[in-house]
């Protein structure tokens, strides 16, 4: 690995997550993070959990089949279902955990899992847990889409899985289009909605609400560590689905639950989000996205071989913007890039800086 340029290490923060953050004794610009409206180190959040710890203590104990049911959880719960406009949410530790739980809870060795090329991890890995068939179509190839559901039609069932914002491209799935594609086959599809939600959308609900498609969406995921600042993750959908995933989701069902002061955090920066004050957060964010030209938080700067990647990212260091090198595994061979990322924590001389110093080193 260290020979390809491929090996990894981490880098010691001394402060909390924020537009600028202490590196190696250094005070620098950080364009590393997920923290899109700002709300990882908020004082709301803060006040939130701090209470929920003075009441409900820090470790959950066990999961919540074993050892019960805490307010937090519930509280949470509901919160989602009712800013996601579903029936009912159900809480895992991670985004991970969720897209893992869901999808090995659901499809069978009679159903057919059918995939975008660049969907993340955890959903390329709870399919190949899951025992389903697994197609996969090219990034946004919506004809070979079409071409692998009509090919399809033998299994017990089939699920178009996709995420919404991609994680390392930033770029946005055509959801209309795959609902429509999904509608024709009476397939299933499910939504990983971790880069959208609190982004995008009118009431900051993701990108099924922006194209007006989520009474179409069987599955949604979502996750609490992105805009939500916090730690966990998320489905959302009928009550039926969420009954049967909290008795048959074995990343549920076999992982101690969520610390309950994260949950009553979670809860309020969902609150927060559906606030007026959430709207204009999100405003904010929007602006920084349209100075950089891009169309999401997420914005990739291709470089190509991953040592040239990684050199630039460490000379952009040098000069004070903390903005990490994103190279293969994560993304193919050969299109490694610099992944920026801007928060509404961020003013727009921080986004003013960042162009001026890529503009000097990307020469």
């Amino acid at each position: 690995m260290q020979a390809a340029g491929l090996s990894r290490h981490f880098r010691d923060l001394n402060s909390a997550q924020g537009p600028r953050v202490s590196l190696n004794g250094r005070t620098v610009l950080n364009l590393s993070s997920n923290d899109y409206l700002g709300l990882a180190n908020d004082p709301l959040l803060k006040e939130s959990a701090a209470a929920a710890v003075a009441q409900w203590g820090v470790g959950a104990g066990a999961s919540r089949l074993v050892c019960g049911n805490l307010a937090p959880y519930q509280h949470l719960e509901g919160t989602l279902a009712r800013f996601k406009r579903k029936e009912a949410a159900l809480v895992f530790s991670s985004g991970y955990a969720a897209n893992v739980g869901a999808i090995t809870a659901l499809a069978g060795k009679e159903d057919v899992l059918i995939l975008d090329k660049l969907d993340h991890a955890s959903i390329i890995d709870g399919a190949r847990q899951s025992g389903a068939a697994i197609r996969v179509y090219p990034h946004f190839n919506l004809r070979k889409l079409e071409e692998i559901l009509q090919q399809s039609q033998s299994y017990r069932r089939r699920f178009i899985i996709t995420e919404t914002v991609f994680s390392m491209d930033g770029d946005l799935a055509p959801l209309p289009a795959i609902v429509a594609l999904k509608e024709k086959y009476a397939a299933w599809l499910m939504l990983d909605e971790a880069h959208a939600t609190g982004v995008f959308g009118n009431h900051r609900r993701g990108l099924a609400e922006q194209f007006g498609v989520e009474d179409k969406i069987e599955i949604t995921v979502g996750t609490l560590s992105k805009a939500l600042g916090c730690a966990g993750g998320f489905v959302v959908g009928s009550q039926p689905l969420i009954d049967f995933l909290r008795n048959r989701a074995r990343s549920l069902i076999y992982s101690t639950a969520l610390p309950p002061a994260i949950c009553s955090a979670a809860a309020t920066a969902v609150e927060f989000v559906m606030s007026a004050a959430g709207a204009q957060r999100r405003d904010q964010l929007w602006d920084h996205v349209r100075a950089l030209g891009a169309q999401s938080p997420i914005h990739p700067i291709i470089v190509g071989a991953e040592r040239a990647a990684v050199e630039l990212s460490e000379r952009l260091l040098g000069a004070g913007i903390f903005v990490p090198a994103i190279r293969y595994p994560t993304v193919p061979k050969g299109k490694a890039r610099l992944r920026v990322t801007v928060s509404a924590a961020h003013t727009p001389t921080d986004v003013q800086q960042f162009l001026k110093v890529y503009a000097t080193y990307a020469r």
